[in-house]
């Protein structure tokens, strides 16, 4: 699960997060096309778009995650596993 992703898990993960901090949150929407997501996925396959995890949480330190985003220092993705 990645934090700002939007619709689906997303939504979840904004919704699940609001317990553990107190702050508003609210939850990235998009429409993605088909074409575009079929350019992505040929650009994945090709090895072409590598993504970059900068740090992996527990759901339990979903609020340690937060803290860290919140200081600005992330160089890629915060992943939070459940």
């Amino acid at each position: 699960m990645i934090i700002g992703a939007g619709g689906g898990v997303g939504t979840f993960a904004v919704q699940l997060t609001k317990a553990f901090v107190g702050q508003r949150l609210r939850g990235l929407f998009s429409m993605p096309r088909e074409e575009d997501l079929r350019s992505l996925r040929e650009l994945i396959e090709a090895g072409k778009v590598t993504p970059v995890i900068d740090r992996t949480y527990p759901l339990a330190e979903v609020p340690e995650a937060i803290r860290y985003l919140e200081k600005g220092r992330a160089r890629g993705k915060v992943v939070i596993t459940v």
